[in-house]
């Protein structure tokens, strides 16, 4: 059996001294699928000794972590679900105190410090504001990760220079760590750390090592009998057992049998095929009516060739797990399971429409209004997936349905990069996914992709609907190199045949710049400029050359021809 991620957690607190204890603290172990989408927590707050409430903010801002980071999506990094969480309890705390007694007075207020390490995968993501400390044991001593947030006047005088609730805003110090089995990390407060040398704990902590809270128990007591005057608060995590490179595969599909090759009439787990709608070398789509219900859907079946591949696998069964995560007009969405399912397929709504291939055949003369109202819907789809930290990576004509009505959705997930998820399973952060002719350059170069990436499919779909051809022609699948992507040469929209305004031209060159930061930062820009004509795409500014290369061919050759009549009657005269 592949190992998970296992740790050991031991945790003491006391008063000390004080007569109450403001220090709070927690750790949150959570059941798979989340011990893998969202990892391990573990969070120590402080309360500010001259505030009577700080111990409800420091109980709040624990809680609230070890709640509500759980919550958030898990396509989304734990950067960004932790940063996220903890902003938002710095303004109410922020808020509690305005709210208060003292609404100017940050010292009486609902004020803390934070400190909180998450494990996930192979990495540990430390978040810190204040003046708790994490550590790391290295060798005989420990090796201090986070910074203090203190401002010493004196060696008598010293105050915090940030902490939880003090500013409407707070800046939150993060770092990420690789983790090896055996690490181990020590939080403690001012008050432990203070009274208690890094050796003392690192030999505590070696002579406990099969009881962690004996450990944190001991260091919290020599704390004390040394004369800490403040609340004690040490936390202690070994890291037992890392998972391995294919443990993260919570969707793992290994426990569901492969579905075979399915026919017209068949009945397939409570459905009847009608007929298959598309089959290839990456999957098997058929139509199929819910035998219980009646209602039509789409299964969708992993490729017969493909079966052997375990990345192959895992992507096919994100798809679904995506299509969940996605709320949006302008994406397909999975049916509703009513029943256990018995074999690996994906079951996702019946659209009754065409590709944008078959589309565009159909439609080979599309006027720039519709083109726009194409692209508007699919980069509404984009920013959906864009919105969850994800990335399609294989947006191209295909993929896009159009309905009856106009509606157009993005389809075919299997492309999709979670960050979140990349963050426990790193290991198809390499590949190239997509299909070439619409793949951004960068991709080509190994750098992965980015949110302009998907901008960069999005503007060669648009440029090839208005004009039937590609903006670098066949030259742009093949530039694999930054040498090749440099020489690549953007052909204008703009033809005779077509009335296409150069400002129009211009946003489409831009969306498809070969570099990504010659594109648009967002989607939107791109479909704004598609509407509003932007003063720095004048048809002056492109080179005859660029904007119609047959007819400055033509010019050059009749000027040419105009020269040689004039030397040839100026030799004929001569003679």
């Amino acid at each position: 059996m592949p190992r998970e991620l296992c740790l050991s957690i031991g945790q003491h607190s006391d008063k000390g001294r004080k007569e109450t204890n403001q220090d709070f603290h927690g750790a949150l172990i959570p059941d798979a699928p989340l011990s893998v989408t969202k990892g391990i927590a573990v969070v120590l707050a402080d309360g500010i000794s001259s505030s009577e409430v700080s111990r409800v903010a420091a109980e709040s801002a624990v809680k609230s972590f070890l709640t509500d980071y759980y919550c958030t999506s898990e396509a989304w990094t734990v950067k960004s679900s932790a940063q996220r969480v903890i902003a938002a309890t710095n303004s109410w705390l922020h808020a509690q105190t305005r709210r208060g007694r003292a609404p100017y007075d940050s010292d009486k207020g609902y004020v803390c410090t934070l400190s909180a390490i998450v494990f996930k995968s192979t990495g540990a993501h430390i978040f810190h504001i204040g003046d708790c400390r994490v550590y790391r044991v290295a060798g005989t001593t420990l090796e201090q990760l986070t910074e203090d947030h203190r401002v010493v006047i004196s060696s008598a005088e010293s105050y915090l220079g940030r902490a939880l609730g003090v500013n409407p805003q707070v800046e939150i110090d993060y770092r990420a760590v690789p983790l090896d089995p055996g690490d181990v990390f020590v939080l403690a407060t001012d008050g432990v750390y203070e009274y208690v040398s890094r050796r003392a704990m690192v030999e505590t902590i070696a002579a406990h090592a099969s009881d962690l809270d004996a450990a944190a128990r001991e260091i919290v007591q020599a704390a004390y009998e040394r004369g800490s005057p403040d609340n004690l608060t040490v936390q202690i995590i070994r890291v037992d057992a890392l998972p391995d490179a294919e443990a993260g595969d919570f969707l793992r599909a290994a426990e569901l049998p492969l579905p075979p090759l399915l026919e017209a009439r068949a009945e397939f787990d409570g459905y009847r095929i009608v007929r298959e709608i598309h089959g290839s070398s990456r999957s098997h789509i058929y139509l199929a009516t819910d035998i219980a219900s009646g209602e039509v859907a789409v299964l969708k079946t992993p490729s017969i060739d493909l079966r052997g591949d375990a990345a192959y696998l895992r992507r096919f069964l994100m798809e679904e797990w995506v299509a969940r995560r996605i709320d949006s007009p302008h994406v397909l969405k999975p049916k509703a399971l009513s029943r256990r399912r018995n074999a690996l397929y994906v079951v996702m709504e019946f659209v009754d429409g065409q590709t944008l291939t078959q589309w565009m055949i159909d439609n080979p003369r599309p006027d720039l209004e519709t083109v726009r109202k194409i692209v508007e819907q699919v980069a509404d789809g984009l920013t959906a997936f864009h919105r969850k930290e994800m990335l399609h990576q294989d947006l191209r004509p295909d993929n896009i349905l159009i309905d009856a009505t106009g509606t157009a959705r993005i389809i075919d997930f299997g492309a999709v990069r979670v960050a979140g998820v990349a963050e426990a399973v790193p290991g198809d952060a390499g590949d190239i996914l997509g299909t070439v002719q619409y793949t951004a350059p960068e991709y080509f170069l190994g750098s992965g992709g980015s949110e302009r990436s998907d901008l960069y499919s999005l503007g060669v779909i648009a440029y090839q609907m208005l004009t039937g051809r590609l903006p670098f022609g066949a030259a742009g699948a093949r530039a694999h190199t930054r040498s090749q992507q440099r020489k690549l040469k953007y052909r204008p929209a703009a033809r005779e045949d077509r009335d296409i305004p150069a400002w129009v031209d211009g946003a489409l060159r831009k969306a498809v710049h070969p570099d990504p930061a010659g594109r648009y930062e967002a989607l939107s820009a791109f479909v704004f400029d598609l509407r509003h004509p932007d003063p720095a795409y004048r048809p002056a500014s492109v080179p005859l050359i660029e904007r119609d290369p047959v007819r400055f061919w033509q010019t050059v050759s009749l000027a040419l021809a105009c020269v040689v009549a004039v030397l040839s009657i100026m030799l004929f005269a001569a003679r």
